[in-house]
C-alpha cells in the first residue's frame, strides 16, 4: 500500500474527466446529458458498484435498497457513485449450473473495472458464486476493493417448526418421496422455507465464502454475520460506501490484503464453520488469482489442526440469524485464538487481530468453545487413491459415521439423466452397502460441474428407512447437502479420469482417516478398460460453453480458466494482477 495519499490528479478517473482533450470533453458533456454537473465528480474518486441484483435472484431482492445506501455513504465520503450492473448467477434457478459462469462474472467484473473510469469499487455479492465472481476479478484488477454481503435469511418456519434452506429441503423430500408427510406438509414447507429477503440460513456455499471473504479481509469487520432483514445490514452498507473512498485515497488494494496468510485465515474459517465442500474450488480459484498457490494437501493440513466451533446446519443444529445472535462471524474468529494469524491487514485498514478483539460469545451453545468443540477437527477430509490420483473431498461432519470406512459394490450412473430415469426403479440392483456412482457431472462434462453430487437415496431404500449410503461423483454439492458424498473427483470421467472406468458390481474402497478412495480393481483390468475408452462428443460448438470446455481447469485447481490464473500459482496461465493495459 502507498505510504502518500494520492491527489485528485493520481486517480485513475483523472484519464477521463481531468484532462482537457477532445476525448475528455466527450466524457463531460455525456456527463452533463445524464444531469451531473462538474462539481459533482471533478477531483473526486469514481466508485463503480457492481451489483449483481435482478427479478430472477430471491437472496439479492434487498439490493435495489442496499445500493441506494452504498451510494449515500460514497457521496457522504466525497466520492462519486456509478452503479454498473453485471451478470446475476442465481442459485435456485440458472441451468445447469451457476458453476458453469462464475468465471463469466469473474471476467466481466474484471473488464468493467478495466474498461470504465473507476478508481474504486464496491463488491455487492453473496448468492454461491457470486461472492467468488466478483473477488476473483477484483483480484486480478487490483484496484481498491470492498464486498458488501448480502447476509443470510431470517430462520424458516413451518408449524412451529425451524426450517433451514436446502438441508431441510432435501430431509423433507425424502420423507415425502418414502410417504412419511403429505402433499400438503410439502406445500407447507415450501410456503415457510424462506421467508425474507437474502441467501440460506444453513451453512451452504453462500454463509461459507461471505464469511471467508470477511476472515479474507475483503469485508467491514462483522458484516458477513448480520442477517439480510435486519437493519444493521442497512447502516453497514452505508459505512462500505464511506469506506471504499477512504481506501481510494489510501490506494488500499486487493494486493495489500491477500496473501498466503490471509488466505489460511480464510480456509481456517471456512473449516471452522464445518462450511460448504465448494469452498475448496473458490478458496483456490482465489488465491491463484493472486500467485498463492493454494493446494488440496494444503486444505487437508489446515482441516486436520481446526476445529468445528460453529453448531450450525447441516453439520449442526442452528441457523445464520442464530449465529449472529451469539456473537458471530467475529466472535468465532477470536475463539480460534493462534490458528488465525491476527496480523493481516484488512479493508477498514486495521488488522484482523484488532477487529474481532473485543467479540464475545453469547451463547457457546451456537457457537462452541475451543475446548469442546463440535468436532475437533476434519471439517473437510481430502481423499486419494486410483480412483481420484488428484484428489476428491468429503465433508465428515455431513456423513453417518459407519460410512466413513467402508467398502461397497458400485451401482453405476452414466451421467444425470440415467439416474434420473432408474434411481426410482423397484428393479435397480442396489442395497444399502452399495455405493451410487455419477460419471460425467465435472466440470467439462455435466457441462460446469453442477451440485449433483448428493445423488438421491433410491426409493426403495428410504421405504426401509435407509437416510445415508455412499455417493461418489466429479459433482458438486449444495453447502446445505448433507450425506456421505464424495465429491470433485479428479481428473473427471468425461475427460477420461478414472472415474470414467468404473463398472457395475466393482468395489470401491473409503477410508476417510487414511484419506483413501480406491477401485478395487487390477491395474491390468484398468489398463484394459482405459484402452477400451472411447472419448464423448463435446458439449459445446459455439459460445462462451466453447470457450468454457476448452479452457476451464480441474477441480483441484480451483476451475478457474487457464489464462487467467496468476502466474507463481502453480499453473499455466498467465493473467492475474498487474499489467493494466493504457486507456486513450
Amino acid at each position: 500500500m502507498s505510504t502518500n495519499r494520492k491527489k485528485p490528479e493520481d486517480l485513475r478517473s483523472h484519464r477521463w474527466y481531468g484532462v482537457n482533450d477532445l476525448r475528455s470533453f466527450g466524457h463531460r458533456s455525456r456527463s452533463s446529458q445524464m444531469g451531473y454537473s462538474r462539481e459533482e465528480y471533478a477531483g473526486k474518486p469514481v466508485i463503480v458498484i457492481l451489483n449483481t441484483w435482478s427479478e430472477i435472484n430471491p437472496c439479492h431482492t434487498h439490493f435495489k435498497v442496499r445500493v441506494e445506501e452504498v451510494k449515500r455513504g460514497i457521496w457522504q465520503a466525497g466520492g462519486f457513485p456509478i452503479e454498473l450492473p453485471v451478470q446475476t448467477l442465481s442459485e435456485p434457478f440458472q441451468k445447469p449450473t451457476t458453476m458453469l459462469y462464475r468465471n463469466f462474472l469473474a471476467m466481466e467484473a474484471e473488464e468493467t473495472l478495466r474498461s470504465y473510469p473507476a478508481d474504486g469499487v464496491v463488491l455487492m455479492g453473496g448468492c454461491d458464486k457470486t461472492t467468488p465472481a466478483l473477488l476473483m476479478g477484483a483480484i486480478s484488477m487490483d484496484l481498491p476493493a470492498i464486498f458488501l454481503p448480502a447476509g443470510p435469511m431470517l430462520n424458516g418456519n413451518w408449524n412451529g417448526r425451524t426450517l433451514g434452506s436446502g438441508s431441510d429441503t432435501w430431509k423433507y423430500w425424502a420423507d415425502l418421496r418414502a410417504g412419511k408427510i403429505t402433499e400438503d406438509d410439502w406445500k407447507g414447507v415450501e410456503g415457510g422455507i424462506a421467508r425474507s429477503p437474502g441467501h440460506c440460513m444453513t451453512m451452504g456455499t453462500a454463509s461459507t465464502m461471505t464469511s471467508a471473504a470477511e476472515a479474507l479481509g475483503f469485508t467491514l469487520p462483522g458484516f458477513a454475520s448480520i442477517p439480510a432483514a435486519d437493519s444493521r445490514h442497512a447502516q453497514m452498507a452505508a459505512k462500505t460506501g464511506m469506506r471504499i473512498v477512504e481506501m481510494v485515497w489510501e490506494d488500499l488494494k486487493p494486493s495489500d490484503i491477500i496473501t498466503e496468510k490471509s488466505v489460511d485465515n480464510a480456509v481456517t474459517t471456512c473449516l471452522a464453520l464445518s462450511g460448504s465442500t465448494n469452498a475448496i474450488v473458490h478458496m483456490i480459484a482465489l488465491a491463484r488469482r493472486a500467485g498463492i498457490p493454494l493446494t488440496l494437501g494444503h486444505y487437508d493440513d489446515l482441516s486436520r489442526r481446526t476445529p468445528v466451533l460453529a453448531n450450525i446446519r447441516p453439520t449442526g443444529q442452528y441457523l445464520m440469524e442464530d449465529f449472529y445472535y451469539a456473537g458471530g462471524l467475529r466472535a468465532m474468529l477470536k475463539e480460534l485464538g493462534d490458528s488465525i494469524d491476527g496480523t493481516q491487514r484488512t479493508v477498514n485498514g486495521k488488522t484482523l487481530g484488532e477487529n474481532i478483539a473485543d467479540a464475545e460469545i453469547f451463547n457457546d451453545a451456537v457457537i462452541r468453545r475451543r475446548a469442546v468443540p463440535l468436532m475437533p477437527d476434519t471439517g473437510l477430509a481430502v481423499l486419494r487413491g486410483n480412483l481420484a490420483p488428484d484428489g476428491a473431498v468429503i465433508k465428515p461432519g455431513a456423513a453417518d459415521p459407519k460410512l466413513h470406512v467402508h467398502t461397497g459394490r458400485a451401482v453405476v450412473f452414466k451421467d444425470y439423466a440415467d439416474m434420473a430415469a432408474r434411481i426410482d426403479d423397484d428393479a435397480l440392483d442396489v442395497d444399502e452397502n452399495s455405493v451410487l456412482v455419477l460419471q460425467h457431472a465435472g466440470p467439462v462434462g455435466a457441462p460446469g460441474m453442477p451440485e449433483w453430487g448428493q445423488l438421491p437415496i433410491p426409493k426403495k431404500l428410504l421405504q426401509k428407512g435407509v437416510r445415508d449410503m455412499l455417493r461418489i461423483s466429479d459433482a458438486r454439492m449444495s453447502g446445505t447437502s448433507y450425506g456421505a458424498c464424495v465429491l470433485h473427483v479428479a481428473p473427471e470421467s468425461f475427460i477420461g479420469g478414472p472415474l470414467a472406468l468404473v463398472q457395475n458390481g466393482d468395489l470401491i474402497e473409503l477410508d476417510v482417516p487414511q484419506r483413501k478412495l480406491n477401485l478395487l480393481v487390477s491395474d491390468e483390468e484398468l489398463a484394459r478398460r482405459r484402452a477400451a475408452w472411447v472419448a464423448p462428443e463435446p458439449r459445446f460448438t459455439r459460445g462462451y460453453g466453447a470457450m468454457h470446455q476448452i479452457h476451464v481447469m480441474q477441480a483441484d485447481k480451483g476451475c478457474d480458466f487457464d489464462f487467467l490464473q496468476r502466474e507463481g500459482s502453480g499453473c499455466a496461465g498467465s493473467g492475474g494482477s498487474g499489467g493494466e493495459p493504457e486507456i486513450h
